[in-house]
């Protein structure tokens, strides 16, 4: 748990301020939807659930955004991807990289028709699918960068079996 909270903070703390300033056409990456993607993609539904919750909630109290529509978002979203993984059958390098694309761009699209229906968006369907598209390549590329480190803390911190005779 220490170490998710690590990964947790460290990745909102980047998004709010390194990447907060760094904007691709207007839009910034979302740390938070990486790390709950590759988080589901390691562990499955229950801790990718789990870490969507804890990172939207975590984005939604640092954040001037209405509360809850963050943590809804991720938690379906990493539970989506958990359900999911088992499904994936290559090994190919590139998997990684386009469910987290894949998965991005779905849930700011769920994200974005939820502040909708709620009157805290604004941009238009135009908007949100631009946004949801240059955020999903975003994080589609910062993946190769993120998905190795991620990988070693989840190995890391699983707990070892001891087999006795």
């Amino acid at each position: 748990m220490l170490t998710l909270t690590l990964v947790i903070v460290t990745a909102l703390l980047l998004q709010t301020t390194v990447f907060g300033e760094m904007r691709l056409l207007g839009v910034r990456p979302e740390l938070l939807f990486l790390v709950t993607v590759v988080f589901a993609l390691l562990e499955g539904p229950n801790e990718g659930a789990v870490v969507g919750f804890i990172c939207g909630m975590a984005q939604d109290f640092m954040l001037h955004e209405p509360k809850g529509i963050t943590a809804l978002t991720l938690t379906l979203v990493g539970y989506a991807v958990g359900m999911s993984r088992h499904l994936i059958v290559s090994s190919s390098p590139l998997v990684p990289t386009m469910v987290v694309a894949g998965a991005t761009a779905a849930g700011i699209a769920f994200y974005e028709t939820t502040a909708f229906l709620l009157g805290a968006f604004d941009e238009g369907i135009a908007g949100g699918a631009k946004i949801a598209a240059l955020a999903a390549l975003y994080c589609a590329v910062l993946t190769p960068i993120v998905y190795p480190l991620l990988r070693r803390v989840s190995t890391a911190s699983r707990p070892r079996r001891v087999v006795r005779f």
